[in-house]
């Protein structure tokens, strides 16, 4: 299955995986009966979830039902933990949706809830990041998750996102990070598909951030507060879950 997964990631246009996805894994899951994993967001549990990656497909890492990966998961408790997302009519920009997020923040939010991507079929607005289609200060709370690092000019989109976030507001803007470099690797000269995924996890990627990464996210104006997650939520808990040990939840305030 993980051969099978990695050969469809790398293969077929994101924009065809997200169309189907979902309706495929959902009859497959009724093989994952158990109770070693479970998932905060759609609340199921599994005897595991499936493995997911490109070049090195990581176990135990997908929702079967909802199609939550690590991250995902991770951010959805910090909302529930941290943030006043569930309780507050919050007005939300959702760059580059995630399929498990979507019917879920569209019932919470309503009208409140706009939708955002160059490409994807699942967003409402066709928008180019670097140039975001709204005026200043028109949004409680901006998501921009696995975006930055495939975009051209990641400090402009950084300040595009600050730009239309009201003065109280917050944005989260996760991204990839590799924490063996000290800071975010680019190199321009890097064109061929092949040699980007060798050296940027994914042949689309432009750049890898390292340690450094709450740092590229100052350099926009952004107030930035790391926030360690599975402390919070312990290491039990967090492998029952399957969250991302090591990744640390960047909270953008401006």
């Amino acid at each position: 299955m993980k051969y099978l997964i990695s050969w469809i990631l790398r293969n077929i246009p994101r924009k065809y995986i997200q169309l189907v996805a979902h309706k495929l894994l959902k009859v497959y899951s009724i093989f994952l009966q158990g109770n070693k994993v479970h998932c905060p967001i759609c609340q199921q549990n599994f005897s595991k979830f499936l493995p997911y990656g490109r070049l090195q497909p990581r176990e135990n890492a997908l929702c079967p039902s909802c199609l939550s990966l690590e991250r995902h998961r991770l951010m959805y408790l910090f909302l529930q933990k941290e943030t006043p997302f569930f309780k507050s009519n919050l007005r939300l920009l959702h760059i580059a949706p995630e399929y498990c997020f979507i019917d879920r923040f569209e019932k919470l939010l309503g009208d409140n809830y706009i939708t955002a991507d160059i490409e994807s079929p699942l967003a409402k607005v066709k928008m180019d990041l670097h140039d975001i289609p709204f005026e200043d200060n028109s949004f409680d709370a901006v998501f921009c998750n696995h975006v930055l690092e495939h975009v051209r000019d990641d400090v402009r989109c950084m300040q595009e996102i600050r730009r239309v976030l009201k003065p109280d507001g917050f944005a989260l803007c996760q991204s990839p990070q590799r924490l063996d470099l000290e800071t975010t690797y680019e190199d321009e000269s890097i064109t061929d598909p092949k040699e980007r995924e060798k050296h940027f996890l994914q042949d689309d990627h432009v750049r890898i951030y390292g340690r450094d990464y709450g740092k590229q996210l100052e350099k926009s104006g952004f107030q930035v507060i790391p926030v360690n997650m599975i402390e919070k939520i312990g290491l039990e808990n967090s492998q029952k879950m399957s969250l991302p040990l090591e990744e640390i939840i960047y909270l953008c305030r401006k």
